[in-house]
């Protein structure tokens, strides 16, 4: 293994030669070029033409280096077809799975199947202990026995760069959190509106919604935006302007019914705001046990974002007290990215050198 090849098939790169946006998936391609550089290997981008980037090569995929390359593949549905492609350049293509978001998400029965197909195929990273769980569980409900008993899952927390976070700046004015960048059905964004809408009749509070560039123009975004106390725009134009802007923020109520991991809630937390969560596992997975800020209804994300929005510091007291320190420390304990940098180069080596799997 020379080489470490990325592919996730909307990932854009600007005119200088850096991968662009602030997404999961553009934030997840960054970390896994820079890891390919701390390893040794040459980090490649696959993309649709030959070029030097920054700090990396963009490679299509038909001209990677088969016989000496692992392609970490993000978009897990046509794992099958890039592994075809490699075949026809070298003897021993090499790929992994990086399943980064909930498997749910396959809603047919057709992406089901080559979804399960691809994770029995090949070695799968995922985000999340629960990511891997339904990994295993896909495997085993649509593969023969034989092929589930045979799947390669590992796993590990995606974390974020600890030293990222700033120090706090409170708003005179509480500020609330969409803790979302999409409207998708899956975050709930209509109960988020509702609770809010109801909070701020109680205490005056500024919301802030920083939606992707395709959900910016929808519907709910137009108009919710003319609400003088909502502000509705695009996402930080750095990771610079995005933790200032944490280190500004009051609180954030978290509606989505199903997470993967939650990196936005854990850098929102790690900044010091103040998580209301729904009482769902993957948000317990998130925080030490005895989180005291957990909703099971509306009525109850309400008066916990009130007490919030009213008492932050002694909501952060409280929540210091649960793990006998600093809790925005046992945040960036739990969920620093060098275990994440770690974790997954050791799982590279075990997979791909160790075990000689496809011969590499």
């Amino acid at each position: 293994m020379k080489r470490l090849a990325i592919k996730w098939d909307q990932v854009v790169v600007d005119p200088a030669g850096r991968v662009g946006g602030h997404d999961a998936g553009a934030t997840l391609v960054r970390r896994l070029l820079r890891l390919g550089r701390r390893s040794g290997l040459a980090p490649v981008l696959v993309g649709p033409a030959t070029r030097r980037c920054d700090g990396f090569d963009q490679v299509p995929l038909e001209f990677v280096e088969s016989d000496s390359t692992v392609v970490v593949n993000l978009d897990v549905l046509d794992s099958t077809q890039v592994w075809r492609t490699l075949r026809e350049n070298g003897q021993h293509p090499a790929v992994m799975n990086f399943q980064w978001g909930p498997t749910a998400q396959y809603a047919d029965r057709v992406p089901q199947l080559t979804a399960a197909l691809s994770f029995a195929l090949f070695p799968t990273f995922a985000n999340s202990e629960r990511t891997a769980s339904e990994v295993r569980e896909v495997v085993q409900r649509w593969t023969a026995p034989g092929v589930a008993a045979k799947a390669q899952v590992a796993w590990v927390n995606l974390g974020f760069r600890v030293d990222h976070v700033q120090p706090r700046r409170e708003p005179e004015v509480p500020v609330v959190l969409y803790p979302a960048i999409y409207l998708s059905e899956r975050k709930q964004p209509k109960v988020f509106l509702d609770v809010v809408e109801r909070v701020r009749k109680q205490v005056p509070v500024r919301v802030e919604m920083r939606l992707h560039e395709s959900h910016l123009v929808s519907e709910l975004a137009m108009k919710v935006s003319g609400k003088d106390w909502i502000w509705v725009g695009p996402l930080t134009a750095t990771r610079g302007s995005y933790w200032e802007a944490l280190a500004s923020t009051t609180a954030f109520l978290a509606t989505a019914t199903e997470e993967s991991y939650g990196l936005v809630y854990v850098e929102a937390l790690a900044a010091g705001v103040v998580g209301i969560l729904p009482d769902a596992g993957w948000a317990r997975a998130l925080v030490p046990d005895g989180y005291p800020f957990f909703w099971h209804s509306p009525e109850e994300a309400e008066a916990l974002l009130l007490r919030a929005v009213r008492q932050p510091d002694a909501c952060r007291a409280e929540l210091d007290a649960l793990v006998d320190g600093r809790f925005t420390a046992w945040i960036a304990q739990e969920h620093d990215d060098h275990s994440f940098e770690e974790v997954l180069t050791r799982q590279l080596v075990e997979w791909f050198v160790d075990g000689r799997e496809h011969h590499l």
